[in-house]
């Protein structure tokens, strides 16, 4: 008998419907925006039309730490901390970025925490979650592409093509899109 892997964990967790979650902690159902069942957005008006209203507030940032051999890093240190103040009765959100597609080629461990302390669903969140990091990546390479062409039609607006630095961008955990000095 041996433990089982984050995904049989995350596949065996009975999830609870987003909107109870939100209800639970005091979130009004006119500022979460819906992803099916289990996933949701807060729209920002939530922070300034209610949570800037005076209640005592606190803020704590997991921005950096090195993982563990077995992959625990700051997702799954946030969701344990959040786990352990719920347990104390605070009222804990946690907000994380969307992942890299590292997970999914084997680079790095699961972006969705590990064992038990991981957000479920991990596939939606390990694959892009609600898919605007790719929505801001495409917008990006369009803005660049656009400027890109108005140069070759001829340059109208004669911009100095020395002066361009808008570059591509495509969000992918690979060592060799970095720019650096160091790369083979």
């Amino acid at each position: 008998m041996g433990f089982k892997s984050d995904i049989e964990i995350a596949q065996e967790t009975e999830m609870k419907v987003i909107n109870e979650i939100a209800d639970k902690i005091g979130i009004p159902d006119r500022y979460v925006e819906n992803y099916g069942k289990y996933k949701a957005k807060i729209d920002y008006r939530y922070y300034s039309e209610e949570l800037e209203s005076g209640k005592d507030a606190k803020v704590v940032l997991v921005t950096a730490i090195n993982p563990t051999p077995a992959g625990e890093g700051k997702t799954t240190t946030t969701i344990g901390l959040a786990d352990a103040l719920n347990r104390l009765g605070k009222k804990t959100m946690v907000a994380l970025r969307e992942p890299s597609l590292g997970p999914v080629f084997g680079v790095k461990g699961g972006a969705a925490g590990g064992g038990y302390a991981q957000v479920v669903p991990m596939e939606d969140i390990n694959l892009h979650f609600t898919g605007d990091l790719h929505a801001i990546g495409a917008a990006n390479n369009l803005i660049a592409a656009m400027l890109d062409n108005h140069i070759h039609q001829g340059n109208a607006l004669d911009i100095d093509t020395n002066k361009v630095t808008w570059r591509r961008c495509v969000d992918m955990n690979d060592r060799q899109l970095r720019s650096n000095s160091e790369s083979p």
